[in-house]
């Protein structure tokens, strides 16, 4: 059994016999975990490739040299086929970080433990390469072209095909090699862990410990910070990426200067390569070999995948194209635009009454435009809405009406920002004046179609009292 050898491990390494052995839930490799109790408490590990459990050893033994937090090997067999480790506990920043991963609003008990994690990122990649012996790398020693090619066949064949999606093949791999030359172009000498996720990092007494490196070669920065930060499922929001960077930035530049335009051009392709990766990755596990897992966690690539796409590649054109095609699939749009936050945003007359939020979510914004210069008191634009030129020029020239819906647009922004991060569906926001037909009408239409333009949302635009609404499908 594969406990033997783990037992007779445990007995030569403390002169006592184990007295329980429990096995751990697996990491999604074919490694297994047991903790052997006793007089004290280990971590055995039994792998099937020999290569890369001597790959883990070395690597633990190297970075516990080199004083970063690592579990400890103690021993290993003869065949290397099992060896035991520190035991650093139970607690992965995985789960101690879930809420946040299930809300899109992160605690700072979590936002500390995340940036402690990306400071900690550096010492690895730049103090951990120092004296690093990388023929010791599994499966292979450098980020190479062979492999950046593997990744994104990988993603052509086990995710990309299996969509049933028409393309050119030839003009593909161009893309493919163009972006090669891109990930390449900085030849750096540092470590590149490879499957850097919040899975394979535990917290003991608060502070990080990493896990799971055995797979870690030479390659440049940007890729652990990609996969970190642009994980899948994490949904992490865009202003909590932006400190979290800047943490690690800063913590970089103990070691090595960094150039910050380099570093973010380079980085977001390196994003773009990982989400691709990923989609590989989910593609072979779910279509292939029927997870469910992985299938359902498909959306959550795809919406990183649509958010990249948002800035242009000028490098891969045609990539894009694929790309941008492969995201409206009916099967990945239609999931997709059940998520996408709805706002409603109406125009009313207050002497009518405050409209009904019909989603039962109990209201939203209402914004009071009566202390507005009113159009309505003038009989020459009684045959005119907030639509019109004649009134639109009456509100614009004081500048009352700008001022007050730039503090409203603020208002409004910052909540679609947070409803999104959290996965809302629905915001109502109204604004009410005395007749509902100028500045309600004016300032209902000019936040619809601000929203429409900045966020990926749909807007439904009602005029109430004009009888007249309007559907805004913004960026979707």
């Amino acid at each position: 059994m594969v406990t033997d050898g783990l037992r007779t491990l445990y007995r030569a390494f403390t002169g006592v016999p184990e007295q329980t052995i429990t096995e751990l839930p697996s990491s999604g490799s074919n490694r297994r975990y047991f903790r052997l109790a006793g007089k004290t408490s280990l971590i055995g590990v039994a792998g099937t490739s020999r290569d890369e459990n001597k790959a883990f050893i070395y690597m633990a033994q190297h970075f516990h040299e080199k004083g970063l937090p690592v579990p400890e090997v103690y021993c290993h067999s003869d065949d290397m086929m099992c060896y035991l480790q520190e035991d650093l506990g139970d607690a992965l920043l995985f789960n101690a970080i879930q809420k946040g991963q299930q809300s899109g609003v992160y605690d700072e008990d979590e936002r500390c433990l995340l940036r402690k994690t990306m400071e900690l990122l550096p010492s690895f990649q730049v103090k951990g390469a120092e004296g690093f012996d990388y023929s010791y790398c599994y499966p292979q020693p450098a980020f190479d072209r062979r492999m950046v090619l593997w990744d994104l066949n990988y993603f052509k064949y086990c995710f990309l095909k299996a969509t049933g999606m028409d393309f050119y093949e030839n003009r593909l791999e161009d893309d493919f090699h163009r972006m090669c030359d891109v990930l390449l172009c900085d030849d750096s000498s540092t470590f590149l862990y490879r499957d850097f996720q919040s899975r394979n990092v535990m917290i003991r007494d608060g502070q990080p410990y990493f896990i799971d490196f055995q797979g870690g070669r030479r390659g440049p920065v940007y890729y652990d910070v990609a996969s970190f930060l642009w994980q899948a499922k994490a949904r992490y929001p865009k202003e909590l990426r932006k400190e979290l960077l800047v943490h690690y930035i800063n913590a970089l530049r103990e070691y090595i200067p960094v150039d910050e335009a380099k570093f973010y051009h380079l980085l977001h392709h390196f994003v773009l390569f990982r989400t691709l990766q990923v989609l590989g990755a989910y593609g072979f596990r779910g279509y292939f070999e029927k997870k469910p897992h992985f299938i359902q966690s498909v959306p959550f690539a795809l919406d990183n995948l649509r958010e990249l796409l948002r800035e242009d590649y000028a490098e891969y054109p045609y990539l894009c194209d694929v790309l941008r095609s492969l995201t409206q699939l009916k099967q990945f749009s239609e999931a997709h635009k059940k998520r996408i936050l709805e706002v409603t945003v109406i125009s009313f007359a207050y002497k009518k009454g405050i409209p009904d939020d019909t989603n039962g979510n109990g209201g939203g914004f209402v914004f009071d435009c009566r202390a507005i210069n009113n159009p309505g008191k003038y009989e020459r634009y009684n045959a005119f809405t907030g639509l019109d030129e004649p009134v639109i020029r009456f509100l614009e020239e004081d500048g009352e009406i700008t001022t007050f819906l730039q503090h409203a647009f603020v208002l409004v922004d910052a909540s679609v920002k947070r409803y999104i991060d959290r996965g809302f569906t629905n915001l109502m926001v109204c604004f009410g004046c005395t007749g509902g037909q100028h500045r309600s009408v004016y300032s209902a239409q000019h936040l619809a179609e601000h929203l429409a333009r900045t966020f990926e949302v749909k807007v439904h635009l009602i005029h109430r009292e004009q009888n007249m609404e309007q559907v805004f499908e913004g960026s979707i």
